[in-house]
């Protein structure tokens, strides 16, 4: 059913409708609402005829008395298509109420919809003055002076002033039933504006100017038939800031699959929890030795924090879940690790480092020389300590740190612990109980990539000699709300091997993720001190690899249009964790919900309630770490500029991730500026030479890639994902090559602490041949297209190169499959140089094990009582 109001001075009741707008050519907004045509009403309830069902009928009457030869069956089959329609609306769409004559006394029906018809074909002669008439209220708007029309059209003209007139008395009978709310839903507005009635909840207008800027994909019948807030797809700004409007779960589990999950969780975690209880006990024994007594009598103390504390070890960063030693005098704390490690001897002392690079100028950056005036900075200063003795005593006890590694060096530390006395210990012997009492029936296998039939369930993405694992895992997201396409994808994602999802966006509402949707949430109907911080970003400049700080609206104008420097090369800006992360869900929580509905495999990837996601298992009070969602806006092109690329540069995350692309926009290059950039690439090359023969001698090569790159209309994002069976070469080509790259200011990387957690190389495309050629390695490439989401395992280096404006979310989780790998990277990063971005433990993969087998034999439990 189609409908349309003419609204306005809602906020003061009733007033004249405005003089109209022309309806010439020129004309935009009113001549498509008047092109609405005209629908008869229907009800369920007992029919009481008005004005307008009298008016119809009249006219329907007239039209057929004057229809040439032919033209009374033509009507009649027309009105009986008509009176099909309309009865098959009736039982799709909510009715619509009658409007009762002016006469009757008071009598208040809500009046929803108001009809405007608009002649579908006219005759006109060349020699007629007489025009074509339109009325809107009190007004008369003359659309053509020079046109004649039968006597047909005639007629139809005067039917039409009679029917506007109708149409007049409705439209006041709805301002004075609705009032304040015949208003747009989007705008709040309702003065001169023509407003849309959803014929589904019969509450919501929407004007026109806002369904074209807002909702580009939807047409007025379309929201006449069902308005974006029936479809959750609403961005007003009250929309946007509400949550709970959509359910985000899109497969709900039984009670038997909830604990053949459950049961799966705690196989998976016992042999750390096992692990962890060992390291505890060996510590108990050896301060058993220093006390003289049994280990059954050694008296822990409890050392005093709160749950909304992170105990970190003061040598090496990572996080103390229980046991751990500390100093009485100076409150030095140390791990089990580094505990072990000084009595072993093999205690690294890592030293502080300076990682800054040299400012040039911009005309360095850009190919030139560097500027006379530009200012340098130290480079790669180490701050060395010289060997300093840390020992343990011969009964096993230590001595506090010395005052040069930040303690006191008077006392000695005392064992503590943090959680009660035998609590780990009890949890062990309760999983091992609950184990052998329901064993899990072996897994048969659900692979079928193997198999021709499941091409579509495949994407090539390497050309491995002898390998089997070229393809990637890539069903659609409808197919993984099956149980069997779960154990299918964790098959692959026990290997280590990446999934790519298709079509994720295709299962939710379809929520705008237009940038400036996003922005205007956050800038409307916001505390002013965030709206006025969120007026400008500190965006990053891909080129300098510097933050620069731009106008919110001017960047994501760029998103959409580019941006470049005055020498035409492309200026690369992206948004990293936009909005902050602690805030994502709480200033954008429509947003959030629509992203975590679109997750696929929810079961690992549901950052609220996913089963096998140990991250949701830590109870309240607990205080956790930050896994998302987060987003990621920057600018992108196709070419591989081999300078300045918007890109994550090569990384390894010490958590399981799945991303996915809610936006893309396309940017256009004109020949211009594309001759402009390809003499800016022999700039670069020439100088990339010239350094590295400075360097190493005549034989210094540099790779760099002149390629254009991949072109693909559809994919927003290039990806390289490493095995991690291949780690150890890709660092020692690392470190062999790491002066071929460049960061910071576009100087050169003259050392490496870790070639992957620095984040200072990107492969370009002559760098991944030459990584083949020499160490037999390649990663796995692919193209991330709208609506895919690509699950990353923990410990697999990767890379991303944008190929277009790309908006990705990303969220961060933790899976049973992996724990190893994250403990595996926890060590790693504990033996970073101090100060090293990476080296904090943030995640606290330890305390996530033990909670989460706790919650999991708690959920078993309950389970068990409602299963018997």
């Amino acid at each position: 059913m189609k409908s349309v109001v003419t609204a306005n001075g809602v906020n003061n009741g009733v007033k004249e409708i405005s003089k109209a707008t022309s309806l010439s050519s020129g004309s935009s907004d009113l001549e498509e609402e008047s092109s609405v045509e005209c629908v008869k009403r229907v009800s369920n309830k007992t029919r009481k005829r008005s004005k307008a069902d009298e008016f119809k009928a009249k006219s329907s009457r007239k039209k057929r008395r004057v229809g040439s030869g032919g033209g009374d069956d033509e009507c009649e089959e027309k009105e009986k298509k008509q009176r099909s329609s309309v009865k098959r609306k009736a039982k799709e769409e909510v009715v619509v109420e009658e409007v009762v004559d002016d006469e009757k006394k008071n009598l208040e029906q809500k009046l929803q919809v108001v009809p405007f018809t608009k002649a579908t074909s006219r005759s006109r002669s060349k020699n007629s003055d007489i025009a074509d008439v339109w009325f809107l209220g009190n007004e008369i708007d003359v659309v053509s002076a020079s046109s004649s029309r039968s006597d047909s059209e005639l007629l139809d003209s005067h039917l039409k002033i009679e029917y506007w007139n109708d149409c007049r008395s409705m439209t006041r009978n709805l301002k004075a039933d609705l009032g304040d709310l015949a208003i747009c839903h989007q705008c709040s507005q309702g003065e001169k504006r023509y407003l849309f009635v959803c014929t589904f909840c019969e509450e919501r207008l929407y004007c026109l100017p806002c369904i074209k800027k807002w909702y580009p994909h939807m047409t007025k019948d379309d929201v006449i038939d069902k308005c974006p807030f029936c479809r959750r797809t609403c961005n007003c700004s009250s929309c946007l800031h509400s949550s709970g409007l959509i359910e985000t779960s899109k497969r709900k589990l039984n009670n038997d699959e909830r604990f053949y999950h459950l049961q799966y969780l705690i196989v998976s975690m016992l042999p750390f929890l096992k692990r962890f209880c060992k390291a505890q006990d060996q510590e108990i024994q050896t301060e058993a030795k220093v006390q003289g007594v049994v280990a059954s009598q050694v008296d822990i103390s409890e050392s005093l924090c709160s749950n909304e504390e992170r105990v970190f070890c003061n040598h090496c960063a990572t996080s103390i879940v229980d046991l751990h030693r500390s100093c009485t005098k100076c409150s030095y704390e140390l791990c089990l690790n580094c505990c072990e490690e000084i009595r072993g001897g093999g205690l690294s002392q890592r030293p502080e480092v300076k990682l800054q690079f040299e400012n040039k100028g911009s005309r360095y950056m850009h190919g030139e020389d560097a500027e006379p005036s530009s200012s340098s900075f130290s480079e790669d200063e180490t701050n060395n300590i010289t060997s300093i003795k840390w020992n343990a005593d011969e009964n096993g006890s230590i001595p506090c740190a010395p005052k040069e590694l930040g303690g006191c060096s008077e006392s000695v530390l005392e064992l503590k612990r943090i959680l009660p006395v035998t609590w780990m210990s009890n949890l062990e012997h309760k999983a091992e109980t609950f184990l052998a009492s329901y064993i899990m029936d072996p897994t048969k296998s659900y692979c079928r990539c193997s198999s021709d039939l499941e091409e579509s369930m495949k994407r090539k993405a390497a050309s491995r000699d002898g390998s089997n694992d070229n393809y990637l895992y890539s069903p659609d997201s409808f197919d993984v709300l099956m149980q069997e396409e779960l154990l299918h994808f964790q098959e692959h994602w026990s290997k280590g091997e990446p999934v790519i999802v298709r079509n994720a966006l295709d299962i939710t509402a379809g929520l705008s993720w237009e940038p400036m949707v996003m922005w205007r949430a956050l800038c409307e109907n916001v505390d002013s001190p965030t709206s006025t911080n969120m007026s400008d970003v500190k965006a990053i400049d891909c080129l300098a690899n510097c933050e620069v700080k731009i106008d919110t609206r001017c960047f994501f104008e760029g998103y959409s249009k580019g941006r470049t420097y005055a020498n035409f090369w492309p200026e690369m800006l992206k948004l990293k964790d936009w909005p902050p992360s602690d805030k994502f869900e709480n200033l954008l929580p429509r947003h959030c919900d629509e992203f975590i509905s679109a997750l696929p495999f929810q079961e690992y990837s549901d950052p609220r309630s996913g089963i096998l996601n140990i991250a949701t298992k830590l109870p309240e009070g607990i205080l956790k770490p930050d896994l998302g969602p987060k987003t990621y806006i920057a600018y992108g092109t196709s070419d591989e500029l081999g300078r300045g690329d918007s890109v994550t540069k090569l990384h390894c995350d010490m958590s399981d991730a799945v991303n996915i692309l809610m936006h893309t926009a396309e940017v256009t290059i004109t020949e211009e500026q594309r001759a402009a950039i390809e003499a800016l690439k022999q700039k670069h090359k020439q100088q990339n030479e010239k350094e590295l023969q400075e360097q190493n001698g005549s034989e210094g090569k540099e790779i760099v890639s002149y390629e254009n790159g991949y072109h693909d209309e559809i994919g927003g994002a290039l990806w390289d994902i490493f095995r991690r069976e291949d780690v150890p070469k890709l660092e020692e080509y690392l470190r062999k090559h790491c002066k071929e790259f460049r960061h910071t200011f576009c100087s050169r990387v003259k050392k490496v602490y870790h070639p992957i957690h620095d984040q200072y190389c990107f492969l370009t495309v002559e760098h991944k041949r030459k990584l083949k050629a020499e160490f037999g390695i390649e990663p796995w490439t692919f193209v991330q297209k709208l609506g895919e989401a690509v699950f990353i395992p923990a410990g697999c280096p990767h890379q991303v190169r944008n190929l277009k404006s790309c908006t990705k979310v990303a969220v961060d989780f933790v899976s049973p499959e992996n724990i190893d790998e994250c403990l595996r990277l926890t060590d790693e990063f504990r033996q970073l140089p101090k100060n090293h971005k990476a080296r904090e433990d943030k995640l606290e993969i330890k305390k996530m094990v033990i909670y989460a087998v706790e919650q999991a034999l708690k959920e078993v439990e309950t389970l068990l009582a409602d299963l018997n």
